[in-house]
């Protein structure tokens, strides 16, 4: 049988992790974060991570170093961090971006430094 849970999230009400996130809904292989008016300064320590990541950009222009890559975000620009690879992102001006992650992040501290 199909599962048909139905999830409703508020971000208001949902955990923020270490860095700065706000968890949103969840699901078995599927998750959401919120990057809401992360503050601009040094680029975040490099890292690999073992889930595959898609964002967009809702407001803030940053920076994301990526494999030896420099791609520029701002304001309804989407990107992909493929799982594993290397790359560090450098906030500009104040960013609020939403992510989805696969495998979700935040299960066994995938996501935390």
């Amino acid at each position: 049988m199909a599962d048909t849970t139905i999830k409703k999230v508020s971000a208001e009400a949902s955990p923020q992790g270490e860095m700065g996130q706000v968890y949103l809904v969840s699901g078995k292989g599927l998750s959401m974060r919120l990057w809401r008016d992360q503050p601009p300064g040094e680029p975040k320590p490099e890292v690999r991570r073992d889930y595959e990541t898609v964002g967009f950009v809702i407001s803030g222009r940053a920076e994301l170093h990526l494999e030896g890559q420099t791609i520029r975000l701002e304001p309804g620009d989407s990107w992909l961090v493929p799982k594993g690879a290397a790359h560090t992102y450098k906030i500009l001006e104040p960013f609020t971006a939403v992510e989805a992650t696969h495998p979700p992040a935040e299960v066994k501290g995938r996501d935390e430094p």
